[in-house]
């Protein structure tokens, strides 16, 4: 059972709000990083967001058909392989990313005799997705293209804002500036974004007009040498499907790379590395079991794993009722990427979609 606690997401989203005066966006895209993007895209708007990122099109139309009418949807993939009269049909808002994205827009636009907007992403130093400078430089000067091209919102990424101190986020805001006033000598109402979650936390200079968490909204630390400022909003509780006593020694799991002594027990869980098991919880996982520490012995298989139980004192049937909490108070996102070097958001986007999802309401 994956359990999403929707109010601990719409807290988040006010936390962050409240630390700025800028907007605040719901980044929604990878399925609100695996959690459910139309449960958590109705429980942002419904406490005051009104602006939200998709990775894609396809992301970008399944939104629109949750959210209301006034919601502001971003499509962050660029124009290649993209119905552009889809996305316009659909008041989808592109981000244009290249030279290529720019005169795909345009030619849309010239065909299509209409005046929508779009955003433009520029590349400040991540080197991913964004015109570069000398592109965006020539398309400052201009004036009938850009006005054409209409963009209302300038963004670029941070590529090390969850490192505080690190130079790559000074040269980024500085880069972005310079940028920024390029294109208000023709667009002065043009809005600008450039922190993420982490970048929220650099100081008021990277904040401008919008903000656009993503991990931060899903407890992910976007402090990482500090206290996450951010409240918890998933637990993973596998059940148990079978208890086993060993009456020998046996070996465990397949290519018998673990054993256990007589008179030891074992408890066979549900999910396995086809629920990116190894992705989110590392090789060997470990959790809680009716208020012990458990760990995993053995391989872990595609559906299941094998928790080594030999020091709970729990009858079969009590512990057939019982499930191992993998994610939770004790073992929490943040403490899953310190211990196994991972990302909070490849914590998430891993959980694989035959988890069982419940979802703690949020206010309506």
């Amino acid at each position: 059972m994956l359990t999403v606690d929707l109010n601990a997401i719409q807290q988040n989203w006010l936390t962050l709000s409240a630390s700025s005066l800028a907007s605040v966006a719901g980044v929604i895209k990878a399925d609100a990083y695996g959690l459910g993007a139309r449960q958590v895209g109705c429980a942002l708007y419904a406490v005051g967001c009104r602006t939200f990122f998709l990775a894609s099109v396809e992301e970008a139309v399944t939104a629109r058909d949750f959210l209301p009418a006034d919601a502001a949807i971003y499509v962050l993939g660029g124009l290649r392989n993209v119905d552009i009269f889809e996305l316009f049909a659909r008041n989808l808002i592109p981000m244009l990313c290249s030279a290529y994205d720019v005169e795909q827009w345009l030619k849309f636009k010239s065909s299509a005799q209409v005046n929508a907007v779009a955003g433009l992403k520029i590349n400040t130093g991540m080197t991913r997705f964004g015109l570069d400078e000398r592109d965006f430089s020539l398309l400052c000067t201009d004036e009938s293209r850009l006005k054409a091209i209409n963009p209302e919102l300038l963004i670029s990424h941070l590529a090390c804002a969850d490192e505080a101190n690190h130079l790559q986020n000074n040269i980024q805001l500085n880069r972005f500036l310079k940028s920024l006033e390029q294109i208000k000598r023709m667009l002065p109402a043009v809005r600008a974004s450039l922190a993420n979650s982490s970048g929220i936390f650099l100081g008021k200079e990277w904040h401008f007009d919008l903000l656009r968490p993503g991990a931060a909204l899903y407890g992910i630390n976007p402090t990482p040498l500090d206290k996450n400022p951010m409240l918890s909003v998933v637990r993973l509780a596998l059940p148990i499907l079978q208890v086993r006593s060993l009456s020998a020694s046996e070996f465990i799991g397949y290519g018998a790379t673990a054993n256990l002594p007589t008179g030891a027990r074992v408890a066979v869980v549900a999910g396995g590395y086809a629920d990116g098991v190894h992705r989110t919880l590392g090789a060997q996982p470990e959790g809680m079991l009716l208020g012990q520490r458990v760990k995993v012995i053995g391989r872990i298989s595609m559906d299941s794993m094998i928790f080594d139980i030999s020091h709970i004192a729990a009858s079969d049937e009590e512990l057939m009722q019982a499930s191992v909490e993998v994610i939770g108070d004790d073992y929490s996102i943040n403490h899953l990427m310190k211990t196994h070097k991972t990302l909070g958001y490849e914590v998430l986007t891993s959980l694989g979609s035959r988890y069982k999802r419940h979802y703690l309401p949020g206010a309506l």
